[in-house]
């Protein structure tokens, strides 16, 4: 590739030692945090996004703790190991390039769920708010209807730090790929970056719609066959948006509009 042709702060060089694979990993999920800023669901430096690096060894990407989401590059991402240990901290500070809370939400799925190679996790404003209804999610809308009868939920048990809380956030996630955390917020997985990125896009908006409707007046749903039909032509892709389950129709819009905005991620 010509890399005098890329926009400025762009650079799709893999560096020496590392596998064209894991590169392209890491630009995507790079992508993928400047575009949960660029949508307005980031909690400060709080929260990750992770994704499995390709190969035999079971090792994810996440987030360096203290830049924030604007600031992420594919570079500057910690790979890490199922128990949480950074590969390639100094010998002198271990552990310390990330949050502790990041680790034990993210690895437990990444440890009991091979299906699902990224994991996003967010605080938003309307994730929150609907986390902590009784009824939670209701789904409401087109968009919104993928979700029927296909979210999870775990109760909360404080900060993420106790490790004997994965057991019980993997059982209560069971085999599904989005997930609402009471009194706390989003949780969405995917095979890949871009499918997780779909889900909690859409996850967040149903969460909004769903406030802002019901701050409006009486819900009016349609009949129960049509959210069902709705959301069966969602995960067919009857509906001519590729399946709940194809990203591509999206992902390379969003890659394009992240190098508009500031191709750096890809450093």
């Amino acid at each position: 590739m010509n890399i005098a042709t890329l926009p400025a702060g762009r650079s799709d060089d893999c560096p020496d030692g590392m596998s064209e694979e894991e590169w392209d990993v890491r630009v995507q999920l790079a992508a993928c945090y400047r575009l949960i800023d660029h949508f307005g669901m980031t909690d400060l430096i709080y929260n990750h996004i992770t994704a499995r690096v390709p190969g035999p060894d079971h090792h994810f990407l996440i987030n360096p703790f203290g830049p924030h989401y604007s600031e992420i590059a594919a570079s500057g991402l910690v790979k890490v190991d199922l128990d949480g240990r950074p590969l390639d901290d100094p010998p002198d500070s271990p552990g310390t390039r990330i949050n502790p809370a990041g680790y034990v939400i993210h690895a437990c799925i990444h440890r009991a769920r091979p299906d699902l190679h990224a994991v996003i996790h967010t605080h938003t404003r309307a994730g929150i708010a609907v986390s902590c209804l009784a009824e939670g999610l209701i789904p409401m809308e087109q968009n919104g209807y993928q979700f029927l009868d296909r979210i999870a939920y775990h109760d909360y048990e404080g900060i993420a730090l106790d490790e004997a809380e994965q057991a019980r956030l993997i059982a209560d996630l069971s085999d599904c790929s989005v997930m609402i955390l009471r009194n706390h917020g989003l949780l969405a997985c995917g095979a890949n970056v871009s499918q997780a990125f779909r889900r909690i896009y859409y996850l967040e908006m149903a969460c909004k719609i769903q406030l802002d409707a019901m701050a409006s007046g009486a819900l009016r749903q349609p009949p129960a066959a049509v959210q069902t039909h709705t959301a069966a032509q969602w995960h067919d892709g009857t509906a001519g948006n590729g399946g709940a389950n194809d990203e591509t129709l999206e992902w390379p819009a969003l890659m394009r509009l992240m190098d508009r905005k500031d191709a750096g991620y890809r450093t």
